[in-house]
């Protein structure tokens, strides 16, 4: 009865909450920038090449073990470990997966607060009065600029982590449905700028000389990587919610589909828009702060769609945002039965906000992102592949795979994984640690 009331309530609760984990920053501004920068449709392709490989295998690996081992990040490592003897290895890798979760949860709270100071400024028209780049330089390297905006993210997404699944699903089915319906808002609005169709030539048309370039391919496999949150952790806790009566493999297939819609629908924005307006595409805060405004303080009825806009990348934010605290706090209960979900709440938001803040004083919240995205995000993804296709016994995973699936799994589902997406994982690894790239 304990572990029925710690599942998904509905297909489409697992559904939205696991698109909400992945649809994120890497969404908004990620993608957009990588697909105009790496070739335009050249990109695409290669990038949606990754997305079958890792949605089918990786993603629907991480679901499996959550389920198999009914808990998160900590439980899944050792019952992988155990299944081979080595249960004590598993306790201790485990922990540099969920590391990652609760440090890139820091930095994600300070992007977020960003977004909601742009989206208070949007609603009082201030935003359409400054110059965006002094502006975004203003409060970005200033000391403590942003602290109510900052308590406000952490303490609205603990909120919505206080009784679990059945608290984030409630909050997802409402924030996922208006993260694309306002998106599909500002595609539609931006269809309509001038030379906005030069925008979706790029994007469809590709340099087909990007194809042979290796940058081309181990871009668009990070970015497919991230996309879907494969961290060897996040995903992990929504199989852990997951009920045994649904098809694990159907919703990694589905989460990825809805993960790539929300991406492109970002590009059907971000893309067309810096066509029309002849301005060079920005990387990553850039876009956001600084590209986007000065286009939307042209463009007519720019307060209205500017509050659209960051009223979804704040939706957006904190869907992923609850996802990382979520894992960290099941396992921290995992491992400290005695430790109650409310005191393990308000200690990861303590922590996300204390060091938070620390981070804002000293201008430090992007190489501080950098160094987790170059560093720990991809060798705790590499370790969780290895673990669940080359540690974790062959039967029992796929035993847990065609538990309620339509089809039967077998060796070519398994070997694909083993001998391709492993392998990928392990490249895309060793090429972030030894070219510095945060993906």
């Amino acid at each position: 009865m304990e572990q029925k009331s710690k599942q998904f309530r509905s297909k489409w609760g697992f559904l939205v909450t696991a698109v909400g984990s992945a649809v994120g920053m890497a969404n908004v501004w990620g993608f957009p920038y990588k697909l105009q920068s790496e070739g335009g449709g050249a990109f695409l392709l290669v990038y949606l090449v990754f997305i079958v490989i890792f949605g089918y295998c990786g993603l629907s690996a991480e679901y499996a073990i959550g389920r198999r081992a009914q808990t998160g990040t900590l439980g899944a490592y050792e019952y992988a470990w155990k299944s081979r003897g080595m249960g004590a290895i598993g306790k201790v890798i485990g922990w540099l997966p969920l590391a990652g979760s609760i440090l890139i949860a820091i930095g994600y709270a300070c992007i977020i607060s960003y977004v909601l100071k742009a989206l208070v400024q949007s609603i009082d028209g201030s935003l359409l009065q400054v110059v965006p780049g002094e502006w975004f330089e203003g409060f970005a390297f200033s000391d403590y600029s942003v602290v109510p905006y900052h308590l406000i993210v952490v303490a609205f997404t603990l909120l919505t982590c206080v009784t679990g699944a059945h608290s984030i699903e409630k909050a997802n089915k409402v924030m996922m449905p208006l993260f694309f319906v306002l998106f599909v808002i500002l595609a539609i609005r931006v269809a309509m700028l001038p030379n906005a169709f030069d925008g979706y030539a790029f994007m469809f048309q590709p340099e087909w000389s990007q194809i042979l370039n290796p940058r081309t391919w181990v871009s668009a496999m990070g970015q497919a990587f991230f996309s879907l949150s494969i961290t060897g952790s996040g995903m992990i806790v929504c199989g852990a919610y997951l009920s045994k009566g649904e098809d694990i493999v159907d919703g990694a297939k589905k989460t990825a589909f809805f993960d790539t819609i929300a991406a492109m629908v970002s590009a059907f924005v971000m893309v067309p828009a810096v066509f029309s307006y002849g301005l060079e595409q920005s990387r990553g805060p850039g876009l956001l702060f600084v590209t986007l405004p000065t286009i939307l303080q042209d463009m007519v009825g720019g307060q209205f769609f500017a509050i659209i806009l960051f009223t979804a990348v704040v939706f957006g934010g904190v869907t992923s945002l609850q996802n990382m605290i979520e894992v960290v706090a099941e396992s921290l209960m995992h491992k400290i039965p005695a430790l109650s979900r409310k005191m393990a709440l308000i200690l990861l938001g303590v922590i996300i906000f204390g060091v938070g803040v620390n981070l804002e004083a000293i201008s430090s919240w992007g190489p501080w992102m950098d160094m987790i995205s170059i560093y720990i995000i991809p060798l705790g993804a590499t370790l969780g592949a290895i673990s669940w296709f080359w540690v974790l016994k062959k039967d029992e995973l796929l035993e847990e795979i065609n538990l309620a699936s339509k089809y039967k799994y077998g060796n070519f589902w398994y070997n694909l994984g083993r001998y391709l997406y492993v392998p990928l994982a392990v490249v895309l690894c060793a090429v972030a640690i030894l070219t510095r790239t945060a993906f």
